[in-house]
């Protein structure tokens, strides 16, 4: 019959002897559950905060974005289509994974910054600096091999049957050389800037 060893009750009341002892006016314990509680709380208002700016709503908060691209988007299929599948702004403009929606949402700051001093607030000055923007958008969805774009569809999804003959066509030979679907649909959802030239145009040329 196996006996209980004194030093490990020792030990075990040495632990919560120590937890329990206050700390100037709280105990170690009661310390510890308030950093606990603080934290989650602090988590929950923080990831709800978070999910709040990926709303549709908050996108089109200021007249920057509603009345230039956000206008141009209701006129495409990703807002109004026969199935009743929606893509909005976060779909498209903000990862899924927590890492790089972060690293997004820092690079936000600059856009909400260009509001406050006046960079793009009117739609003239919104339209000298589309192509910038731009830019770095499908630079940005480059890098990422579409993944926000292939988060709905997929080379290996599309039928031959249901394609017409030169969509599916182009579309194996972008899988079979690797590109990315930003490579050949920009300005699928807004129009395309002034001053873009089509870079497979100049390959032709």
């Amino acid at each position: 019959m196996s006996q209980s060893n004194p030093g490990d009750a020792g030990s075990k009341a040495g632990w919560w002897s120590a937890l329990r002892r206050p700390a100037a006016k709280w105990s170690l314990l009661s310390l510890l559950l308030v950093g606990v509680t603080s934290g989650i709380l602090f988590w929950g208002a923080f990831n709800t905060g978070m999910e709040a700016t990926n709303t549709l709503e908050f996108c089109i908060g200021c007249h920057e974005m509603r009345d230039n691209v956000y206008a141009e988007y209701k006129e495409t299929i990703h807002y109004s289509n026969r199935t009743g599948v929606r893509a909005v702004c976060s779909d498209c403009h903000v990862p899924k994974d927590w890492t790089h929606k972060m690293i997004r949402k820092v690079q936000a700051s600059k856009e909400v910054w260009g509001k406050l001093v006046g960079t793009i607030d009117t739609k003239e000055k919104f339209e000298a600096h589309r192509l910038e923007m731009a830019e770095r958008e499908w630079a940005r969805m480059k890098s990422r091999d579409s993944i926000e774009c292939r988060n709905c569809h997929n080379f290996d999804s599309m039928s031959a049957e249901k394609q017409k003959k030169m969509p599916y066509k182009k579309h194996m030979e972008a899988k079979a050389a690797g590109k990315s679907c930003i490579d050949c649909h920009k300005g699928i959802a807004h129009k395309l800037p002034k001053g873009y030239v089509d870079p497979s145009m100049e390959e032709e040329e």
